[in-house]
């Protein structure tokens, strides 16, 4: 199990990388574990439930995108649909306080 952070400063904790993983069998294989050893001091890891999708704040930018897929033309290529993912990705990156958005739910904090 990787270590927490908590001795450090806020920022140097600022700059590390937060890794959420659902507890699944793979994330603990040898390979896993070997890389999160090589790398604990860069990262801090906190597992999931198996199944927790309201503890992960991916799953609310999965749901932000599948939102907007389904207020545009239907996309009836795979071209189109990755062209239309790819434009809501980049207007993302724009708007980080809408993917700082999915982080604030009080169960995504409550999971690290």
């Amino acid at each position: 199990m990787p270590k927490t952070h908590t001795h450090l400063s806020l920022e140097d904790r600022a700059l590390m990388q937060v890794w959420l993983e659902y507890n699944l069998r793979v994330h603990h294989s040898k390979l896993v574990e070997a890389w999160v050893a090589l790398h604990e001091a860069q990262i801090e890891l906190f597992y999931l439930p198996s199944y927790s999708p309201q503890r992960n704040p991916e799953e609310g930018l999965n749901a932000d995108l599948k939102r907007e897929m389904s207020k545009r033309v239907p996309v009836r290529t795979q071209a189109k649909l990755r062209e239309a993912a790819s434009n809501h990705r980049a207007m993302l990156e724009q708007n980080p306080q809408r993917v700082m958005s999915s982080f604030q739910d009080r169960r995504v904090r409550s999971a690290a």
